[in-house]
């Protein structure tokens, strides 16, 4: 049984600190506006620029490095919440989406 927290992207209060961990390319052609981008292989260099008093949404495209991502920050103190369906599901939910690249945002 896993003690990490999962919620759907509903649930994602609109205030919300959302970490994204997805490569910089996925990060660029689509993600929330407002979100917090660090891939998950540098978080560990990068764990300083995020507050451990601060709820963390973490997303990722479906789940899986979101909540690999999730369970390590918890076990460096952090609370971390695992975003389920990640953004794949943030865009079938109809929720704002913003890209750096110029384009109409998608999620790849």
């Amino acid at each position: 049984m896993s003690d990490i927290e999962t919620v759907t992207v509903t649930d994602v209060p609109a205030d919300a600190k959302i970490l994204d961990v997805r490569e910089d390319y996925e990060w660029s052609a689509g993600h929330a506006e407002g979100a917090l981008h660090i891939p998950l292989d540098q978080l560990p260099a990068r764990l300083g620029e995020l507050d451990p008093d601060e709820d963390l949404y973490v997303i990722c495209r479906t789940g899986g490095r979101s909540f690999r991502a999730a369970q390590w920050l918890v076990g460096q103190g952090y609370t971390a919440l695992n975003v389920a369906g990640g953004m794949d599901q943030w865009l079938e939910s109809g929720l704002p989406l913003v890209s750096d690249n110029g384009l109409k945002p998608v999620i790849l």
